[in-house]
């Protein structure tokens, strides 16, 4: 017989426990891999439908409307011709482009500049510790949550210049009330006095977020060395707000920009109003019916929106003080 070998204890014949047990952290590897293919099928199942929807919803029609935008179609038409970038030459050589881009840019900076200043403002009232602040806070949100086209119709009796309230008021005063509706120019500034008001409440409570989240340390000691309640304002609150006036400025201006509600209710036929969105929608529903037309001018609004975008988190976000 074959004699058996017994290897003695802490020989290397002897068996280890990396031997009986297999190699340390295999199980651990392979715990941590289930894991992550377990958490990796969660996220799909949770954000797959989400992203569908995006991509269905949101980039499919971006695509569409930009082949659109290539075509010569009167909306209904079973047929369409292709003219490339005909629409386009004919916006920005015509008359159109100076006509829309520009009340685009005057509606666009009244709109921001009102809200973010007026908001601002009424910020800092309603950040005062004082009874009724709470109702006040309330009573200043919320035109912001209201149906636009319920506030415009309700301002549009107010600006009437035949039955309503601020030409009953005028009347009483023995004047006579503008052709608020009727003269383009004052239609232009009647829509951005009503879409001011409706919006500022949004930036009020935005930036009175913004002010109750300052190191209030920080604003005593400037007290105690003698700064007043201007300088500490100028010098300390504005900086530290700047991620709110940034995260506004954007906000507000991709609003202002796709503003359509109030313009609509308004000015039914843009009459001083037509901004590049409402310009596109007379384009295609109005009298014109130029579908193909209509996609150009969504596709250049869409271009400005891209752009402002990433200039605005290129450049203006360098100057925005993070604590």
């Amino acid at each position: 017989m074959t004699p058996q070998l017994t290897a003695k204890p802490g020989s290397s014949a002897a068996p280890t426990g990396r031997a009986r047990h297999g190699i340390p952290g295999t199980k651990n590897r392979q715990r941590w891999s289930n894991r992550s293919r377990r958490d990796f099928f969660v996220f799909l199942a949770l954000a797959l439908p989400n992203l569908l929807l995006i991509a269905v919803f949101t980039y499919l029609p971006l695509i569409n409307n930009i082949y659109y935008s290539t075509l010569n179609w009167t909306l209904g038409s079973a047929s369409a011709a292709v003219v490339g970038l005909e629409n386009y030459v004919t916006f920005f050589t015509g008359a159109d482009a100076a006509r829309v881009l520009g009340t685009t840019a005057i509606f666009t900076a009244a709109t921001v500049g009102g809200s973010m200043v007026l908001g601002l403002l009424i910020a800092l009232v309603l950040n005062s510790k004082v009874r009724g602040t709470t109702f006040a806070r309330s009573a200043v949100f919320a035109p912001y949550v209201l149906s636009g086209v319920g506030v415009g119709l309700v301002w549009l009796f107010i600006f009437d210049p035949g039955y309503g309230v601020l030409a009953w008021l005028l009347r009483g005063l023995g004047q006579q009330s503008p052709q608020w509706i009727n003269d383009p120019q004052l239609s232009l500034v009647m829509v951005i006095i009503v879409y001011v008001w409706k919006n500022l409440g949004y930036c009020a409570v935005v930036f009175l977020a913004g002010l109750q989240s300052l190191p209030q340390d920080v604003m005593e000691a400037a007290s105690l060395d003698g700064a007043g309640s201007f300088r500490r304002f100028v010098s300390m609150s504005l900086p530290l707000l700047s991620p709110t006036t940034f995260f506004l400025l954007i906000t507000t201006m991709l609003s202002s920009l796709q503003a359509f509600d109030l313009i609509r209710i308004m000015t039914p036929l843009g009459a001083g109003t037509s901004t590049l969105i409402y310009e596109a929608y007379l384009q295609a529903f109005g009298a014109y019916n130029r579908a193909g037309y209509s996609a150009a001018i969504s596709v250049i609004l869409f271009v400005i929106l891209l752009v402002i975008t990433v200039l605005q988190l290129r450049f203006v976000e360098k100057k925005v003080h993070y604590s």
